[in-house]
């Protein structure tokens, strides 16, 4: 017997297959975002790399990432959501392939940058595209499934390292190569193009007119200013701890006396609880308790990173990695909840390129200052204690877009 809803439920499995693709790209996305802090030592070891080098190659793949989410979500409101994101995983998949490959430390310096480009190009489509898959109840929820995939995507880097897949560290470029390229012709193949942007560029042709986006200006009309800077600087501060803990946590607990194997055990927990995070949060960020769930998130956030640089139990730092997880990738959850509700379809891919841009310049400080700070001989508590005051300011800038948030709701 036919369905009496065809086309409702043709809506539905486009969905649900669009936000199924959006995870499985996001989890490429954190395997490849976790190798090169995973194969560090490896790496380090035979290029003979000191720790500011070692910082110069994480912020190498961060600096990639800097222009392509901008350019990248401007370009997805111009010419569509698929094709940008196509490109994006194609290319990330071919340089982690040449990363594989590198010969010296310039080589590994370019690699890692044009690796970032894909990535970094990638994410806003991918926030842009899982929000506009759902429905308004359910946004925030459809963000954190598809951003789960980015520490999922982490802790199987870290599963991979443990199990030493390849024989040495460029096994993970290996399969943070190939698998991008076989999802990418998947893609092509059965990814929906958003419905949002398709309606927008029906109703720009109905009108003999070509479609358009405002860019970086339409960011900052009447009122919107406010709520983008804020985002901005919950972003940049959020990113700065997050991307320090990706790239040095292993080094950093192999520095504190952890074998490589507990090291890799509490990386794990990291990614487990950052996916846990993204979930729950996605979830909560949907009900009436958003505020608090937020507040609660942020401390949680302090109190990890105090268990990280003061702990030497190895099951108290299991503990607090499980917690700096759930809390550094609740965190960041938190504003790409928010991030494509404050834009029209429009500018909604600029508008998450952009906070994603500015957070990733803290994104690159951050490894650079610990590489610095562990140089200068303060060791792990000195690398936890500089993160500390960028929190405070995050969860301040994020209390105080969703205070205008709720402003503009009851209005």
């Amino acid at each position: 017997m036919p369905s009496p809803h065809p086309s409702t439920s043709a809506a539905s499995s486009s969905k649900v297959l669009t936000l199924f693709l959006c995870f499985v790209v996001a989890l490429l996305e954190g395997l490849d975002l976790q190798s090169a802090g995973i194969a560090a030592s490896g790496i380090g070891a035979e290029f003979k790399l000191l720790p500011p080098q070692m910082g110069g190659m994480f912020s190498a793949g961060l600096v990639g990432l800097l222009p392509s989410a901008l350019f990248g979500g401007w370009l997805a409101d111009r010419i569509g959501r698929k094709k940008v994101l196509v490109g994006s995983v194609l290319l990330f998949g071919l340089f982690s392939l040449a990363t594989a490959h590198v010969w010296d430390y310039q080589s590994l310096l370019a690699a890692r940058f044009m690796t970032g480009l894909g990535l970094g190009a990638a994410l806003p489509i991918l926030i842009a595209l899982s929000s506009e898959a759902a429905d308004e109840r359910n946004r925030s929820v459809a963000v954190s499934v598809t951003y789960a995939g980015i520490p999922l995507g982490g802790a199987l880097a870290s599963v991979l390292g443990m199990l030493n897949v390849g024989g040495g560290w460029r096994g993970l470029f290996y399969v943070g190569g190939v698998v991008p390229l076989l999802i990418a012709f998947l893609l092509i193949l059965l990814l929906p193009e958003s419905s949002a942007y398709l309606s927008r560029q029906q109703a720009a042709a109905a009108t003999a007119r070509p479609v358009s986006s405002e860019g970086l200006a339409g960011l900052f009309k009447g009122s919107m200013w406010k709520s983008t800077l804020l985002l901005w600087l919950a972003s940049f501060f959020v990113l700065t701890v997050l991307y320090m803990l990706l790239n040095w946590l292993p080094s950093l607990l192999q520095g504190k006396g952890f074998s490589r194997a507990d090291a890799g055990m509490v990386q794990l927990l990291f990614n487990f609880g950052g996916a846990a995070g993204s979930l729950m949060v996605g979830r909560l960020m949907d009900s009436k308790g958003r505020m608090f769930t937020a507040v609660c998130i942020y401390v949680g956030m302090l109190l990890s990173l105090a268990g990280l640089g003061l702990s030497d139990s190895f099951s108290m730092m299991l503990l607090a990695g499980l917690g700096a997880g759930f809390c550094a990738l609740g965190g960041q959850l938190v504003l790409y909840a928010m991030a494509p509700a404050l834009y029209p379809t429009s500018i909604r891919g600029t508008g998450v390129g952009a906070s994603i841009t500015v957070g990733r310049l803290g994104a690159i400080g951050g490894p650079m200052i610990a590489g610095q700070i562990l140089a200068a001989g303060m060791g792990v508590g000195g690398v936890m204690a500089a993160s500390s005051p960028g929190i405070v300011v995050a969860a301040v800038a994020a209390m105080a877009l969703m205070r205008a948030q709720q402003a503009l709701r009851s209005h």
